[in-house]
């Protein structure tokens, strides 16, 4: 089911929480939640007006969860795309004989064809900007009574976009500029690519150092094997330029993938890569025949997820020298990553190279710091990057981050804010229905010396992490105890403010539900994440303790 996050801002029910059962809750666990919140909803259970009308509303809440929760394929839907889903026009003409993953391929479906409209609106832009910076007289100055000169020896331009015709046609437009030294070149190239049955294939044609003619295609041969390949004209003004390559790729195992690429033409080359990756590292070697030199690569990523971090090292050996690399990638937002690597080698020297990635759009700035290995700029080339990175990241990045974040919640807040009225009123009325079976259930709890909620708060913590924030936390001490069942408490992974007698008081805020109870006559505390799953009594060993709330 989507997050509350999506594009759109539109806060959702979460039908699961709302009956607190798991996601992979069974019928008989749905049946008997929907069950107890009837006989504390159902308008018959209370007389007067006010209660009966208050009834009516969570009484319809509770129906329409159950309803959509204990119908297979309205719950494929929901567990696919959310309620939205339910709403989406066409769903009622579904054939009832449709098993759920059926109806989620059709959904699946729907959603890719409306996607692909879009897509054939759009451009795809891809491009690469790359400065190449000569600093190599600030280690070696030319002249020690002047400053040392920081000139830009070159850059270059790249930009290509596509544009789709068809589901299986496309045009892709590509271009490029290069100048160093006062001297440029540059090039244009328009392809047209078709998607076949297991493969492509693509005319290109282009001007630019000489007029250029290509034609290249793939293949997939089985599940493991593929294989691509072309060749290109390139017709000079004395002399026509052949140039063909190929490729063949297979599937090592479920890692692994190895390939063969053969390139003849001015620079002609063999290169055999093995290329292994997992969710905690990834490895690549290369072995390289060919004109003007012979070498052999290795790189390998270490991968910190939970940082959204990368940690990279590379080496490369063969007739040209050496050189060795080493870095580190940094995820700054969901689209946006930054990198920066130093190099070091014979005869390239020192190069210090920073990289922002922003979707498909990157900026490359290779420094040359040292045209011999010099250890002191391998000493600034390594620290720069991490000074610098602290210095963006508290001067820029953060505050960015935080104004962001809080436009994002303002708009949240401002779009549902007749929503989160409703809420809250629900919530109060929620509560107010739930004094009979509270008392109820409290009774049983003292008399059989079970669990008891004393006290329970849901909301967001001061900064001293210890009280509550004064306006955005709540008393829900009779919501959860009218949860405990036969002595135990089971709370799911799910936002706690979608559960009967709550609502979320701070958008996009962190939230915690305190709750303080006795089992067996022992007091005791428990501070719960917004997200985390809780049992009491029995799981109670794996949830933090804290004091006292002072609210």
């Amino acid at each position: 089911m989507p997050s509350d996050n999506e594009s759109d801002g539109e806060l959702e029910e979460n039908y699961y929480t709302f009956l607190n059962l798991p996601r992979d809750a069974t019928a008989e666990q749905i049946n008997s939640s929907y069950r107890k919140q009837s006989r504390i909803y159902h308008p018959d259970k209370h007389l007067d007006a006010d209660s009966k009308k208050k009834a009516e509303i969570m009484f319809n809440r509770t129906k329409r969860a159950y309803e959509v929760l204990s119908d297979p394929h309205q719950r494929a839907i929901y567990d696919s795309v959310g309620v939205k889903g339910l709403k989406t026009e066409g769903w009622e003409i579904v054939h009832r004989t449709k098993t759920p993953a059926e109806i989620r391929e059709e959904y699946e479906r729907l959603a890719q064809a409306a996607a692909e409209r879009r897509l054939q609106q759009r451009t795809n832009p891809r491009g690469n900007i790359t400065i190449n910076v000569n600093a190599t007289e600030i280690f070696a100055p030319y002249d020690d009574t002047e400053m040392p000169r920081v000139e830009i020896g070159s850059m270059s331009i790249a930009q290509s976009i596509e544009a789709p015709i068809t589901r299986k046609d496309m045009i892709v437009m590509s271009g490029n500029l290069y100048s160093s030294n006062g001297t440029g070149s540059g090039g244009f190239v328009v392809a047209g690519r078709r998607l076949l049955n297991k493969g492509w294939l693509e005319l290109c044609a282009g001007a630019g150092n000489g007029f250029l003619l290509g034609l290249k295609g793939g293949r997939t041969l089985t599940s493991k094997l593929t294989v691509n390949g072309g060749t290109n004209l390139n017709f000079r003004e004395h002399a026509v330029i052949p140039a063909l390559f190929s490729t063949l790729a297979v599937q090592l195992d479920k890692h692994t993938m190895g390939s063969l690429t053969l390139n003849a033409g001015p620079q002609s080359s063999m290169t055999t890569q093995i290329d292994h990756s997992n969710d905690q590292y990834s490895l690549s070697s290369s072995f390289v025949i060919g004109t003007p030199h012979i070498y052999f690569s290795l790189a390998y990523t270490r991968k910190m997820m939970e940082n959204e971090l990368k940690l990279k090292l590379a080496a490369k050996v063969g007739t040209f020298g050496f050189m060795g690399e080493y870095g580190v990638e940094k995820k700054v937002s969901k689209y946006s990553s930054v990198v920066a690597t130093v190099s070091v080698g014979v005869p390239s020297g020192v190069i210090l190279k920073f990289k922002i990635v922003r979707s498909n759009q990157s900026y490359v700035f290779p420094i040359h710091l040292s045209e011999e290995i010099v250890p002191a700029a391998v000493f600034y080339a390594s620290i720069t990057p991490v000074i610098a990175w602290f210095f963006i990241k508290k001067s820029i990045m953060e505050p960015m981050e935080a104004e962001r974040k809080s436009i994002e919640v303002e708009r949240t807040k401002k779009q549902n804010e007749q929503r989160l009225a409703a809420k809250k009123q629900e919530a109060s009325a929620a509560t107010h229905l739930m004094q009979r079976t509270y008392n109820r259930i409290l009774n049983e709890e003292m008399l059989r010396h079970g669990l008891v909620i004393t006290r329970a708060t849901y909301g967001c913590l001061s900064e001293n992490g210890n009280s509550f924030k004064a306006g955005v936390s709540y008393d829900v001490t009779m919501p959860i105890q009218c949860l405990v069942k036969d002595g135990t408490l089971q709370l799911y992974e799910s936002s706690k403010c979608d559960l009967p007698g709550f609502y979320d008081p701070s958008i996009g805020e962190d939230k915690i539900l305190r709750i303080e109870y006795t089992y067996n006559d022992q007091f005791k505390i428990v501070n719960l994440k917004d997200n985390e799953a809780l049992g009491l009594p029995a799981w109670e060993a794996g949830n933090s303790a804290g004091s006292s709330p002072n609210n």
